[in-house]
This record gives structure tokens, sequence and C-alpha cells, in this order.
């Protein structure tokens, strides 16, 4: 990292990938909706597991799901490509458009205009949470946005200075929980474990370990239920849920927010470093980082996917080597540069990611949850891949066509004018000489 952002950043040169996706907005940064872009699509293909399965399966191949080798490659390929990386990269983009936000705005009400935008995206994480998908991460993004405030002054070196101390809290509190899960292991293994000892095992294992076939079968029966049934499940068994997962895992979620700040000060994400330096850190961080994810693959086969391993493994020794994001960003806007039909529909997703975020859990409800077509553990993760490059495609068809009539997508627009107390304007104003 400190090689990224050293002295010689110039984030004002302009001499390296040039923004050339227009735009309705010329306040807009090209480079930032079409990584956005990737991000909401991506994030999707990790999602997925969790809108068409039982929790567990998402961090174990073995919990449900996984039918023939075909399946563990897909799960591995999710695992070294995906897992955690596009999660990063979106929150790696809230952090450096959330410092767009307050700097574009007056700066005697700067943390006015902040917070109603936070106050607001964390009603609609409400929403989404407890009336559509269990999955939500804007209710994080919003609590956690409104601590990344308090950075944004700081230059990147020094914002780079708290990112690594927010991921070594983060690796120290996933490595106890590994530690914990070892002990436990190793206590159950002796003679006659009490209850005590069998009950915590069976709380910390919940989400990551094999489930019972009696537990297994009240998980499909409840997704595979009406709407009611499922939301009420939110509200009374999980009504706490988010809040406490902010503070489990937010901790690398503020350091992401807080690099992408710096990533934003820095000319990286504004496509303002040479491309040289681009490609240098696409393939150092890949370099890096891929070795590392085959390593701890290998060690979770190695253990079977115990639920020790995943704490260790899968949950606490990712957490320093996930910075790989970053040469996802390089990578992305190296390959972007010269345009194209392809790069502005991507752009065009990006920048309705609020709304194609939230229609996605939408549309994947719809797909698996009993209130629609009750496909809930009925596909492998092979076949998984289908629904997804659907809604890829979704994405695609739609954002473009809406934003040539629309200054906004509809969230972006509601989300927009609760936090400004008005109606903003929604359709582009056409020329006259245009329109004919």
């Amino acid at each position: 990292l400190t090689f990224l952002w050293n002295k010689k950043a110039d984030p004002g040169s302009g001499a390296g990938v040039t923004n050339n996706v227009s735009s309705a907005d010329p306040n807009r940064i090209a480079t930032l909706d079409i990584v956005r872009g990737v991000a909401v699509m991506g994030i999707l293909a990790m999602n997925i597991t969790a809108f068409a399965m039982p929790m567990a399966a998402y961090f174990n191949p073995r919990a449900y799901g996984t039918e023939s080798t075909g399946d563990l490659w897909s799960y591995a390929l999710s695992f070294v490509a995906v897992d955690g990386k596009m999660r990063g990269l979106f929150s790696l983009l809230f952090g450096a458009s959330l410092l767009l936000v307050i700097q574009r705005a007056p700066a005697e009400s700067a943390a006015a205009v902040t917070y109603r935008r936070l106050f607001w995206l964390l009603v609609f994480g409400c929403l989404h949470f407890y009336l559509i998908w269990f999955g939500d991460i804007l209710i994080g993004y919003a609590l956690i946005g409104m601590v990344a405030y308090l950075f944004r002054d700081k230059p990147p070196q020094e914002l780079i200075g708290w990112a690594v101390a927010l991921l070594t809290v983060q690796t120290l509190i996933f490595g106890g929980m590994a530690f914990g899960a070892y002990s436990i292991a190793a206590e159950l293994a002796a003679p006659n474990p009490s209850p005590e000892l069998l009950k915590t095992w069976e709380s910390i294992s919940r989400d990551v370990g094999i489930p019972s076939a009696e537990r297994l079968k009240e998980t499909l029966d409840l997704y595979r239920s009406g709407w009611w049934t499922v939301t009420e499940h939110q509200l009374t068994d999980k009504p706490a849920y988010p809040f406490v997962m902010t503070l489990v895992f937010g901790w690398e979620t503020l350091a992401y927010m807080v690099l992408g700040m710096a990533a934003l000060k820095s000319g990286f994400l504004t496509g303002a470093w040479e491309r040289a330096r681009y490609v240098r850190t696409a393939l150092l961080g890949l370099a890096v980082a891929i070795p590392v994810y085959l390593l701890l693959l290998w060690l979770l086969f190695r253990e079977d996917f115990s639920v020790p391993a995943i704490f260790a493994w899968s949950f606490a020794a990712t957490v320093p080597v996930r910075p790989l994001m970053l040469a996802y960003a390089a990578l992305i806007i190296v390959l972007t540069q010269s345009g194209g039909g392809l790069v502005a529909r991507i752009a065009a997703a990006g920048r309705m990611a609020f709304t194609n975020y939230l229609a996605t859990s939408v549309v994947m409800t719809y797909l698996f949850y009993g209130w629609g077509l009750g496909l809930f553990g009925t596909l492998n993760r092979t076949e998984l891949w289908l629904p997804v490059l659907g809604m890829w495609a979704l994405m695609l068809l739609w954002s473009k066509p809406w934003l040539e009539q629309f200054r906004y997508g509809p969230l972006e627009w509601a989300w927009r004018s609760l936090s400004r107390g008005r109606l903003e304007p929604m359709r582009l104003d056409r020329p006259a000489a245009a329109a004919a």
C-alpha cells in the first residue's frame, strides 16, 4: 500500500487513463462508475449462494449444494477470485463516494449533508433487511460511514496507516474466533463433553458447519414459505443481527472506506495515474494475493472444511491479503480506458448501483423464496451461475436506456430527494434540436 501511494503520486496530472464515458452529469467521475458497475455485478457471484441455499453453504461447500467435482471447482473459483473482493471493492468505492459528497457540499453544511444521506441509507437498509433479504450491507455502510466521515481531512498516507491498523484489528478478532473454535473442538474430542460445551459449539458452528437434518429441514421450509413467514423470522429471530454483524465485521469495512478516500485523493480512482503504474499495481496485487488464496484453499480442503478451519483460513487469514481488490480496480481502469458500448453499459450499471443492488435482492428472492418461484435449495453451485449471468444481463440491458431518459436511477432519485428534503428533477432536459 505504501508503494501504491508514495510521494510521487500526482492526483492532478490527468496524464493517465481518460474518463471518456459520457454522462449527463459532468461532475461524475467515469472510472468510479465503471469500477462500481463491475463491483455491483460481481458481488452477486458470491451472494447468490446465500440467496439460494442455507447460509452455511456460503462458507462451507460441504454444507449444501455440492453434488459434483464441478461444484467444488465453482466454489474454488468463487473463493479465489470473488469472495470478499467485490464486497471490499464496493466498500472502497463507498468511501470514495462519501468523500466526494463531503467535498462538494458547502463546508459549513458538509456534516449535515453527509449524515442526512447516511440516515436515509440506514432506513433503506432496514427496509431491505427486514422486508426483503437478510444479507443487507446498507445498514453496515450507513453506520460505518458515519465513522468514516471523521477521516475526511486526513492525507492519503495517514489514511493508509489507519486502514492497516483497522485490518489488523479485524484479523485479530477473526483469529481469536479461530483459536476459540480449535480449542472447543479439542475439548469436544474428549469423553463426555458437557452440555454447555455442546451448546457453545452449536452456536459457533450454526452458520458455517454442516447442518443437521432437522436444522436443514427448518431452513428449507422457512425460505420456501410465504413472504410474511420470512419477514416475521427476520423481525423476531434476527432483530439485532445487522447491528451485531456491523460490530464484528465493521473494522474491515471501515478500513476499505478510508482506503477509498486515500485512493480518491491520490488520483488512483480518478484515472489520473500513468497507465504503466496501473499495470504494475494490478500485476503486483495479483501476483501476491492469488498464490496466498490458493494456499488457503488447499488448507481448507486439507481440513475438509471443518468449522475451526473456516474461521482460521476463510475468515482470519484472508483479511491481510484481501486488498487484492486494488489490483482488480487497477485492472478494470486499464481495460476500460478506450471506452466502447460495453464499457458505457457497465458505467451506467455503476451509476445505478443502489437501484441495481436492491433490484437484485427482489429478483433473486422472487426466484428462490416461497412467495415467488420457490427454487430455494434446488440448484447446485454450478447451476447458480445461470441466474447470476441472467441478472448481469438485466443490469447491462436496462441501466443505460434508463439513464438516457432520466438523471438518476429510481432509488438514487428517492435517496437524493429524501436527503435534500425536496423532490429532485428526474427527467433529463432535452433541447428542442436534440429532440428533433
